[in-house]
């Protein structure tokens, strides 16, 4: 039986190097997937005009990658988010979730290096009350390479992986999508190079005891089926 899903972006990569291989698995499944952009670049912040072209081509390209069912963009701008923006971002994230009903959802650890990142979690969480939204089943957190591993490292802010995804027969095609993304991308020891990525997808594989796979940290699993 099909799901809903809704998967959310800091900034447009986040998803796909956290979750592009379930994210196919999703897709296989026909399941309707909502991609949830939170921030966008503008001249404003220094940005041309041709990178603010490049970066909508991009999103339309991998949106279309992974066949997703809408994309919403809430275009606050990007590496400025702050507390202080918190309860609009709440708003402006439960609508979403109230329109579309997502039975899965997937966001950024809630402790990234980024600041964007833990904003969004935070707002994120706020929306997933059973008693407001009682349609969600499971909420998980996804690492993001060059954000999660760079947070400090204290023991409260370790991401905890307790679910794996074998992405084995997508790894190639996530790293292909990923590499739409061209001027997010380096070569080794750059975080985020094709070779970080398939290094992290092993090791998460042998830990799943797969060839590759992804991992997530189980924020919330509400199931009422028979065990």
């Amino acid at each position: 039986m099909s799901k809903t899903v809704l998967i959310v972006s800091a900034h447009p990569d986040d998803e796909t190097l956290g979750a592009g291989g379930t994210i196919l698995r999703h897709s296989k499944q026909g399941d309707d997937i909502i991609w949830l952009i939170v921030t966008n670049i503008f001249e404003h912040q220094g940005f041309s005009k041709q990178r603010i072209s490049e970066r909508q081509e991009e999103i339309e390209q991998v949106a279309e990658r992974f066949n997703f069912e809408d994309t919403v963009k809430l275009d606050y701008p990007t590496m400025s988010l702050s507390s202080q923006d918190l309860g609009e971002l709440i708003s402006d994230i439960s609508k979403v979730v109230k329109e579309y009903k997502p039975e899965v959802i997937y966001t950024m650890n809630r402790s990234d290096a980024h600041s964007d990142h833990r904003i969004i979690f935070d707002a994120v969480m706020a929306c997933t009350k059973s008693f407001r939204y009682p349609f969600i089943r499971e909420v998980l957190m996804y690492e993001c390479i060059s954000e999660t591993e760079f947070a400090p490292a204290l023991p409260e802010k370790r991401f905890q992986p307790n679910c794996y995804v074998d992405i084995s027969a997508e790894l190639e095609e996530k790293i292909e999508i990923m590499n739409i993304f061209e001027s997010e991308m380096g070569d080794h020891p750059f975080p985020r190079s094709e070779r970080n990525i398939k290094a992290l997808a092993t090791h998460r594989g042998a830990t799943a005891g797969v060839e590759y796979a992804e991992a997530f940290q189980i924020i919330k699993s509400y199931r009422f089926e028979t065990l």
